[in-house]
């Protein structure tokens, strides 16, 4: 990985994995609830968030399979990014390096 880059990873899973790979984030990190985004053609993103504050994301092909897909893992999916939600989140040395380094453009 480059200097800086963060480690949050996006895996992209056929639907039949996705499940699966919910499950598997949720049980390596004490449980995990999880915020669905659309992102255009590219279906919705799931950001997934561990009850020990690491966090992840995975792609699903749709919001209404992404939300099926939380639904069979178990995993509660919150309808925005609230305040305990966030407050959960630890990102990573990395990360705080890589956003310092960004300027804004105007």
């Amino acid at each position: 990985m480059a200097e800086g880059s963060d480690t949050t990873t996006t895996i992209v899973h056929p639907a039949a994995n996705l499940v699966a790979g919910l499950r598997a984030f949720a049980s390596e990190h004490g449980g995990a609830k999880g915020v669905v985004e659309y992102v255009g053609r590219r279906g919705a993103r799931i950001v997934l968030v561990g009850n020990d504050g690491a966090w992840g994301d995975q792609i699903a092909p749709s919001t209404d399979a992404a939300r099926a897909a939380c639904e069979k893992a178990g995993i509660t999916v919150e309808n925005e990014w609230e305040r305990e939600l966030i407050e959960l989140m630890r990102p990573t040395n990395d990360l705080w390096r890589s956003m310092s380094k960004r300027v804004l453009a105007r």
